[in-house]
C-alpha cells in the first residue's frame, strides 16, 4: 500500500508540475517543446513494450501496456506530423516571376 501511495504522490506532483510548465511556455518555443515531448513519448513506448512483454505480466498489465504502447505511438506519430507541418510553413515558396 505504501508503494501505491508514493506512486500516486509522484503522479500528482508530475501532473501539476507538467501543467504549470506547459501553460507558461512562450509560443516561440512550441516547436522545440513538441520535439522534446516526442522524445519522451518514444521512451514511454519502449517502457510500455518492456512491461507488456514481461514473462510474469498479468492480463491487466498486458492490456494496460498495450494501451500505453498504442497511445504513445499515436502521440509520437502525430507529433512528428504536426512538427513537419509547422516547419513547412517556414519554407520559402517559389516566386511567380520565375
Amino acid at each position: 500500500m505504501k508503494q501505491f501511495e508514493v506512486g500516486l504522490y509522484v503522479f500528482m506532483l508530475a501532473a501539476f508540475l507538467g501543467f504549470q510548465l506547459i501553460t507558461r511556455v512562450s509560443p516561440l518555443l512550441h516547436t522545440p517543446l513538441m520535439s522534446l515531448t516526442n522524445a519522451i513519448s518514444a521512451i514511454a513506448v519502449v517502457g510500455a513494450i518492456l512491461i507488456t512483454g514481461a514473462a510474469h505480466a498479468s492480463v491487466l498489465t498486458r492490456a494496460l501496456g498495450f494501451i500505453a504502447v498504442l497511445a504513445s505511438t499515436i502521440n509520437v506519430v502525430s507529433g512528428y506530423l504536426i512538427t513537419d507541418r509547422m516547419l513547412k510553413m517556414f519554407k520559402r515558396r517559389p516566386s511567380r516571376n520565375d
